[in-house]
């Protein structure tokens, strides 16, 4: 059973999509995260393990290499895809509530701001390591965030901004979300941002990259 949960975290961290798949250059022909999960479940492995012991093992890789910039995004986006088809098999095993997720993740760009490819890896990174997760997408109101949370009271918010203007919109997030929900976790990320940043605006966490908030 290990044997195919490594193969199956080894096709994530390089990308391996499906055996069709032409990347990454020296597997082609090989078996990918389709194929393998789909082996692994119908020789009756639990999908918890799948999950688990396979695919988050597989980004955990990916987040710690890109941290280290030994990757870039078009590999992040790569094993992003093969993660992702992976998952569609797990799917059902998520709705029957067989496999149980970490928590969930709200995640957005705040009001004001378009960029979203920070977030996105973010996103990408953090549902590879076992969460669900709630993307808001770009210029997302204080008042959006809230909603989001209020459906999901348990949830951890990640607020992302890249221009300095709009980092004010992360302050007035922070302070409507912890108004109702005090528990509440909030990590905000962003180029512009910095720990002290954090701090002031009343913030749990900071990261600089999408490990750190898998970490925080």
């Amino acid at each position: 059973m290990s044997a195919i949960l490594e193969q199956i975290a080894k096709c994530v961290e390089r990308g391996k999509i499906n055996a069709a798949s032409p990347y990454p250059p020296d597997m082609k022909g090989q078996d990918g995260a389709d194929e393998l999960t789909k082996k692994a479940i119908a020789d009756k492995v639990p999908a918890g393990d799948i999950l688990s012991k396979g695919l988050v093992v597989g980004m955990a890789v990916v987040g710690e290499k890109f941290r280290a910039n030994k990757i870039f995004v078009p590999e992040v986006l790569m094993a992003a895809k093969a993660m992702g088809t992976a998952m569609a098999h797990l799917k059902p095993f998520f709705e029957s509530g067989a496999v149980k997720r970490k928590g969930v993740f709200v995640v957005g760009t705040v009001s004001g701001d378009l960029h979203d490819i920070g977030k996105n890896l973010v996103a990408m990174i953090i549902e590879g390591a076992g969460y669900e997760v709630v993307d808001l997408g770009v210029d997302v109101s204080p008042e959006k965030f809230l909603a989001a949370v209020d459906k999901n009271p348990k949830a951890n918010v990640g607020l992302s901004a890249l221009l300095t203007t709009t980092m004010v919109n992360m302050e007035k997030t922070v302070k409507l979300v912890k108004s109702k929900h005090p528990g509440c976790k909030v990590i905000v990320g962003g180029a512009p941002l910095t720990q002290e940043f954090a701090n002031k605006i009343g913030a749990d966490a900071y990261s600089a990259d999408p490990q750190g908030a898998v970490d925080a």
